[in-house]
């Protein structure tokens, strides 16, 4: 993980107070234009920024990764690369869906590092309903060493195979099951049609669905 930037955006200095007054009346999209001017992002806009979509960052992080203890560097990591990069967003409108896939892109390069991480999905989309969603859970009340050992190994299993979906596959799937966008939103944050959203994410579960089928009919 990059350790070449040190920076605590959560804080903006006082020098700055009356800026910032200024910056929180903007607009999202204006925020944004704003840390596109210049060779670096306005650092009081860009705190702004962060300031209203950490929430969705950490919430992300926390469906993938929910007993990873280094989130908040994980988290850090995903600013900083937005910092790096926002010069780089065309279309201001979908810098939601760009940050999730950051993060999400983030989280997957992290884990390719790691040789084993223990539980890092939580998802709770159904899994058999008319639309054929996906039930990520396995049920029990009580679950014993046996059922624990069964569940680890589903989530394992799981994150494996997100993992090797292409990467148009997984965005979707991500900002579905994850963020809990519509298809519609999906479809213009990705630049697809809508069919096209629908059929990746049908595609996606189908594959998942086959790689754990062994665990789904437990």
């Amino acid at each position: 993980m990059s350790q070449s930037i040190t920076v605590s955006w959560s804080t903006v200095d006082a020098r700055c107070s009356e800026a910032s007054v200024q910056v929180d009346k903007l607009s999202n999209h204006d925020l944004i234009l704003r840390c596109q001017v210049g060779l670096r992002p306005d650092r009081v806009a860009f705190a702004e920024l962060l300031r209203r979509y950490q929430t969705q960052v950490d919430r992300v992080l926390y469906h993938l990764a929910p007993d990873w203890s280094d989130r908040a560097d994980l988290a850090q990591e995903v600013w900083i690369r937005v910092y790096r990069n926002i010069n780089r967003l065309q279309e201001p409108s979908k810098f939601r869906g760009w940050l999730s896939r950051i993060a999400t892109n983030l989280f997957y390069d992290e884990l390719r590092k790691r040789k084993r991480v223990v539980s890092p999905l939580s998802l709770d989309a159904p899994r058999s309903v008319d639309d054929g969603e996906m039930d990520w859970e396995i049920a029990g009340d009580t679950p014993g060493p046996e059922e624990e050992l069964t569940t680890r190994e589903f989530y394992e299993q799981l994150r494996e195979a997100i993992a090797d979906l292409p990467e148009v596959f997984r965005t979707t799937i991500v900002l579905r099951e994850i963020e809990g966008m519509p298809y519609e939103e999906i479809a213009e944050i990705t630049g697809v049609s809508l069919g096209t959203v629908k059929s990746r994410i049908a595609r996606a579960r189908s594959r998942l669905q086959t790689q754990l089928q062994t665990y789904l009919d437990a």
